[in-house]
């Protein structure tokens, strides 16, 4: 049997199925729309959220600091449980297996680095956040206020939203 025939025996065995158009996501309880056109915004984040985040980055940066380094765990040349040193007894030995283990070795550093590194950018960037969006909020308070201090009525305040 050549394709073509097993192909038209495949398609005459299964009834043609309707086509339907399905969209990638479902529609909110209510039905009440795609939640795009919605007043609801699409995101919300709290202070307290972006607090824990960049407290468990904080967290994850410093235990990855200190169990992340196998190339010489205990800090000082005489640890012979490393594997930096492994790899240079093996290669001293004329064993192949030093050369890789010392690749290894390089790429995984390499690696704890970076995730070091995009750990330590999330908890100052969401420090940054965090006293950005502060300072913007007192500075928006502070131009809502006459000069006496006494806040706008809202009468005033439509003024600018017009």
């Amino acid at each position: 049997m050549d394709f073509a025939q097993e192909w038209n025996q495949l398609k005459a065995g299964h009834p043609a199925q309707e086509t339907r158009m399905r969209l990638n996501h479902a529609l909110p309880p209510d039905g009440a729309g795609s939640g795009a056109a919605s007043d609801e915004p699409s995101l919300v984040v709290h202070q307290d959220d972006l607090g824990a985040v960049g407290h468990e980055a904080f967290k994850l940066h410093g235990a990855l600091r200190k169990k992340g380094d196998i190339g010489n765990p205990g800090g000082g040349d005489k640890d012979l449980c490393s594997t930096a040193s492994a790899a240079k007894e093996m290669s001293s030995h004329h064993l192949l297996a030093g050369d890789e283990l010392d690749s290894t070795l390089a790429t995984w550093t390499s690696q704890v680095k970076t995730v070091l590194q995009m750990c330590a950018h999330i908890s100052n960037h969401l420090d940054y956040s965090k006293k950005a969006h502060l300072r913007e909020d007192q500075e928006i308070a502070g131009s809502m206020c006459h000069r006496d201090g006494t806040p706008m009525s809202p009468s005033e305040i439509l003024k600018y939203v017009k």
